[in-house]
């Protein structure tokens, strides 16, 4: 079985601050998934993960979409259960040779990273900003504790996101065309964490599964297992 590399990028989260902190958890979620399966992974920022490991974006693929959650946030004083939502996106890393780019439409941009690194990381302009000018789509690394390194990996993410554009752009116009980034729409509504009733619900297979508080620690076992009957 060969290694694949998966990104997983938190979007577009609604709610205010919960939301935020909804996709933190999101994103916490599958970082623990991905240490139970003993894959490789890095934090590219605040919000994408680099993961790396066995057949990882078969495994993940089915995540992509809106992930509701229903709760009383902790900053809730009368005790109202909020709804929040965010959304998942699963990118396979390309091959340079799947996308090309020209360098001559980048800017790039060079910051400290701060945070934990040692002085290198906190003095030093190792954290980067990617902006791909034709698309406007723009993409950050600074975990790294070097330049270059946080240089590559974010013309690989930039690489990615291209070709999701390129997928995207290519299902507005083949009709039944089905994207190899992933089934559903991203827009879709997939999932509902109910922590009241102590239940998460898969909207396409129509699946409950209780234990909440265990899946979203990162026992995901169950759940992408059963994922898996989706688009056969």
């Amino acid at each position: 079985m060969f290694n694949q590399t998966t990104y997983i990028e938190i979007r577009g989260a609604t709610g205010g601050d919960e939301a935020k902190l909804w996709g933190q958890d999101l994103l916490r979620m599958y970082s623990r998934f991905a240490t139970k399966k003993n894959w490789k992974q890095s934090q590219i920022d605040d919000l994408t993960l680099k993961i790396t490991g066995p057949a990882v974006f078969d495994e993940l693929k089915n995540e992509s979409g809106v992930h509701r959650v229903q709760r009383v946030p902790t900053t809730e004083k009368r005790g109202r259960i909020h709804t929040s939502t965010a959304t998942v996106v699963v990118l396979p890393e390309v091959a340079e040779t799947d996308v090309k780019i020209n360098p001559s439409d980048l800017e790039w941009q060079f910051t400290t990273a701060g945070g934990h690194g040692g002085q290198n990381v906190n003095k030093v302009s190792t954290a980067v900003r990617l902006r791909h000018v034709p698309s406007g789509i723009v993409v950050q690394a600074r975990e790294e504790r070097f330049q270059e390194q946080n240089r590559i990996i974010a013309l690989a993410l930039l690489r990615t996101k291209l070709f999701e554009k390129q997928e995207e752009e290519k299902l507005k116009t083949i009709a039944g065309y089905r994207s190899v980034i992933g089934s559903g729409k991203r827009s879709e509504k997939i999932r509902t964490y109910n922590y009241p009733q102590n239940r998460i619900t898969d909207h396409r297979l129509k699946k409950s599964w209780g234990n909440l508080e265990s899946i979203v620690d990162g026992s995901l076992e169950k759940v992408v297992e059963f994922t898996k009957l989706l688009y056969i």
